[in-house]
């Protein structure tokens, strides 16, 4: 193989370990409790850029839960947060905060992207 071969090859590895952490390793955060107001709602703001900040969220189970999304960026994969077991695609404007309403029973539930690549969860959880 030439030098060149070999720096195409290198690059090309690089390429993928980018991809790699960007699209699965990069979104991790600590898992993020929620506060609650006045009238007992629980209030969580996740950021929207380049994945979501916190990427864990906990709640309590069987009270509702308002998820405020703040999108700073306008890539269209952040374009929409899906939640499919609660059934809502919801679209996100850019440089705006868009409040998501659930009330989660006890579990693990995703939220992602318009294109699945995104991810984040809500761990709903009795009594916390």
């Amino acid at each position: 193989m030439s030098s060149t071969d070999w720096i195409v090859a290198l690059v090309g590895l690089i390429a993928i370990a980018w991809v790699n952490w960007y699209f699965f390793l990069s979104g991790r955060s600590a898992p993020t409790g929620a506060t609650t107001d006045a009238r007992g709602i629980q209030r969580v703001r996740i950021e929207v850029k380049g994945g979501y900040t916190p990427s864990v969220i906990r709640v309590r189970a069987g009270v509702p839960v308002q998820l405020d999304f703040h999108r700073d960026e306008t890539s269209g994969c952040t374009e929409e947060v899906v939640l499919p077991d609660f059934g809502i695609r919801t679209y996100l404007p850019a440089h705006r905060t868009t409040p998501v309403t659930i009330t989660p029973a006890a579990g693990t539930y995703e939220f992602t992207c318009g294109m699945s690549m995104v991810r984040g969860t809500i761990v709903a959880e009795p009594g916390i």
